[in-house]
Formats: structure tokens, sequence, C-alpha cells
């Protein structure tokens, strides 16, 4: 994260505090940045071009709200990690793909609106990456929060 600037590293730690509920919450988050709103608009669309962030939006706990929840990982060949990383992003129902040092190296989160979709999207996954997903189903709950100093 060294190629943050501190205005970067502000609008990842700030968001993770909630976003306004009003009408113009950009605007409200940039003013408590400093920055104007437009400004904020395209940092966070560079954020996202860079991949520094692969997904900008809300989170919701989709198995407290009667839909389905897995965290999943594939072991991808590292020639392939980025083309297998776009197709897997590409499903609307993954958030949080990180990649790790392990043999499983890329690690997501699928949430859907229903519980059977989960099956689904791992079959649909699997038939676009030609990868094996091994799903993980949640044991335990753990709130993790990334903080970078600005």
């Amino acid at each position: 994260m060294s190629d943050l600037d501190s205005i970067e590293r502000r609008i990842v730690n700030e968001w993770q505090e909630g976003v306004p509920v009003c009408s113009r919450p950009y605007a409200v988050m940039a003013e408590k940045l400093g920055i104007g709103e437009a400004e904020l608009l395209a940092r966070i669309e560079s954020l996202l071009a860079r991949k520094v962030l692969t997904r900008f939006g809300p989170l919701f706990n989709a198995d407290r709200m009667g839909g389905g929840f897995l965290l999943a990982a594939i072991a991808v060949p590292e020639a392939r990690f980025d083309e297998v990383a776009d197709k897997v992003n590409a499903f609307p129902e993954v958030a949080h793909n990180y990649a790790r040092t392990h043999a499983l190296n890329m690690w997501f989160v699928i949430a859907c609106e229903k519980p059977e979709r989960i099956g689904e999207v791992v079959a649909e996954i699997e038939a676009a990456t030609g990868l094996t997903v091994h799903p993980m189903p949640k044991l335990a709950e753990f709130f993790i929060d990334a903080r970078f100093a600005a």
C-alpha cells in the first residue's frame, strides 16, 4: 500500500466507518476529507482502476438476511492469476477477492440473495475458470478492519 497517498489512505480508512445516509454521501465524505466531491469520485475510480480496491459498495450480511454467504479459495497457476481474478470478480456475488501466499492462493467471498445460489455460483466459477473452488463454510464470525497510516 506504499503507493497510496495520504488522502487515498484516509478514503479507505474513513469508508470503513460507514457511509453517510443522505442524498449526497460523496459530498459529505469529501468535505470530511477536505477535498471536493469530484476529486473523491476520481480517486475512487483510480483506486478501482489500479486494483487497490476490487469493489466499492455496501457489504450486507447476506446470511442474516436469509441469503447465503461463503468464503472460498482456488489454487490458481501464477501465470493465470490476473485472468482468473478478472473472471471471478466478474460475478456480482463475489466480493473481497484476495491473493494469498499459499497453495490456495486466491480467496474470495460469495454472498447471494438465496442460499441455494451459493452452489450455483461455485459451479459457474469452476466452469468459467476450469479450476476447483474450495468452499470454506463459516464456523465463527470475526470482524477484520484494515487501517492505513495517513
